[in-house]
């Protein structure tokens, strides 16, 4: 267990609320009160701005760490868009910070819009939750059948690969972008296969291949360093073709060894990116290491890259208000792992 969190004391008296979903088995915490506002001119700047200030990331490790949260949890600050084409803004945050690109997020903030009613949606068609993250604008199409959200799909920022066949240790790995960056390989590369079975494992290498990409070329973003570092690493199984698709299961270790229940959004549109540059034309059936899917395709080839359309779906599990006892001697908690 790691020592108590001191760090967050700050908070003791604050009322936090939240409204939590899940995406394929993913967590996803929407902080809906309790948080001031933000400071920056835009989302990749307040994100820089709740990094270093305590007051916000005191919230967040509040919210993540045990006994409110645990190492895999996830979550969002819902800030102000960079301008009036977009719904709202978002800042993604994990255990260990805060990241840029968050599909099943986006997916459960699509839900999240229309559930609440801060975006008019059409009962019976489609309906477009434009929103502003870090590492830029993304939307989510929510899906309505009798005024019930049945499916949202999440459309990607462009997405494209960085570099194939970058050696990692004993292992090769491709690296694209989704929004953040990611190294890709077969679970088969380090003897295993995506299961539950084999998580310790596969968190295990995951950590290695990024410590042994944190200095490479292929971690730096092109134009904004504030994007840059190997954020997760993706292991996939190759499966048979389903009804024209391509079919994988995939796991994502993310951060310091956190491994998302999802098949991941943005992992996915950072997978279609190279699947696309490998000559696949199909979509792609994306599995989850928990069983839940995601179906992918390319809808635009552009010069900087290609636009991936992940469809998933977002539950609501509840409505929290979370408080730090001044005399509670956990502090703002602890990770058990």
């Amino acid at each position: 267990m790691s020592e108590r969190d001191d760090r967050g004391r700050g908070l003791a008296g604050t009322t936090i609320t939240t409204t939590d979903y899940h995406t394929g088995g993913e967590p996803f915490r929407i902080v809906t009160g309790g948080v001031p506002e933000i400071p920056g001119a835009d989302v990749l700047s307040r994100r820089s701005t709740a990094v270093a200030d305590p007051r916000f990331d005191g919230v967040r490790r509040l919210l993540c760490q045990e006994p409110r949260g645990h190492a895999d949890m996830y979550g969002c600050f819902l800030v102000p868009p960079d301008d009036p084409g977009a719904a709202f803004g978002a800042l993604f945050w994990h255990k260990d910070g805060f990241s840029t690109a968050c599909g099943h997020g986006t997916i459960a903030l699509g839900a999240y819009a229309v559930h609440e009613g801060l975006v008019a949606a059409d009962p019976d068609g489609e309906t477009d939750v434009v929103i502003d993250v870090p590492s830029g604008r993304v939307t989510a199409r929510v899906r309505c059948s009798g005024g019930k959200v049945t499916g949202v799909t999440f459309v990607s920022v462009p997405s494209y690969v960085v570099a194939r066949d970058v050696a990692a240790g004993r292992t090769k790995v491709d690296v694209s972008y989704g929004g953040a960056i990611y190294a890709s390989l077969p679970a088969a590369a380090v003897g295993l296969s995506v299961a539950p079975a084999h998580l310790t494992a596969l968190i295990g290498h995951a950590r290695r291949i990024k410590a042994d990409l944190a200095d490479h070329p292929a971690a730096r973003h092109p134009s904004d360093d504030r994007l840059s570092g190997v954020y997760g690493v993706i292991f996939y199984d190759e499966l048979p073709d389903r009804d024209g698709a391509a079919h994988q299961r995939n796991v994502t270790v993310f951060a310091d060894g956190e491994v998302d229940r999802s098949p991941c959004g943005s992992g996915t549109a950072a997978r279609m990116a190279l699947l696309h540059d490998s000559g696949l034309r199909a979509p792609l059936i994306h599995d989850s290491v928990v069983g839940s899917t995601f179906l992918a395709r390319v809808t635009e080839v552009l010069d900087e890259g290609v636009v991936p359309e992940i469809e998933g779906m977002a539950y609501r599990t509840g409505r929290h208000v979370f408080e730090l006892d001044p005399d509670d001697p956990m502090g703002a908690g602890f990770t058990l792992r």
